[in-house]
């Protein structure tokens, strides 16, 4: 009989445990008449975040930076995330505008996403993206993270 009380007590317990939480979170950034050709500009990823128990309300958990590429050079927009490779800190702009660069060790990658110097083990994380069919196409960006302090790009689950 106690045994038949504990399960329900122990599923309980490790349900945060057994979740996955490395999710894909999918969201309309802008339109891409908004974006300037090989000009970076970021956003912010909004969505609720669950932690153990707790629902938390609609917040930032994450950003990236959206490239729009020239004419015939395939894809229209290229999305990378924000988070070092290196060390998972927040890539920025250098002070020229010229190139992405990570505060904490210097990490400078183009706007390409390729390492510019030896401190991060791999190049930015770029990220899935859809354009709506419309005249004035939405740029929807798939958003997740990848495991830093690797030379590969690993999703984290």
């Amino acid at each position: 009989m106690s045994v038949g009380l504990a399960i329900p007590g122990v599923a309980f317990l490790l349900d945060p445990i057994r979740r996955k939480s490395g999710k894909v979170i999918t969201q309309e950034l802008t339109r891409l008449s908004a974006l300037t050709v090989g000009e970076p500009k970021s956003f912010a990823i909004i969505a609720e975040r669950r932690d153990a128990w707790v629902q938390y309300p609609k917040e930032p958990v994450g950003l990236v930076w959206l490239v729009r590429q020239p004419e015939g050079s395939g894809a229209a927009v290229v999305a990378y995330t924000a988070e070092c490779p290196h060390i998972g800190c927040q890539i920025g702009l250098t002070d020229d505008a010229k190139a992405f660069v990570c505060p904490c060790h210097r990490a400078e990658f183009d706007f390409q996403g390729k390492k510019k110097n030896a401190v991060s083990p791999r190049a930015m994380d770029t990220l899935d993206v859809e354009l709506t069919k419309d005249d004035d196409p939405t740029v929807i960006v798939h958003f997740q993270r990848y495991r830093t302090q690797s030379p590969e790009k690993v999703p984290l689950v």
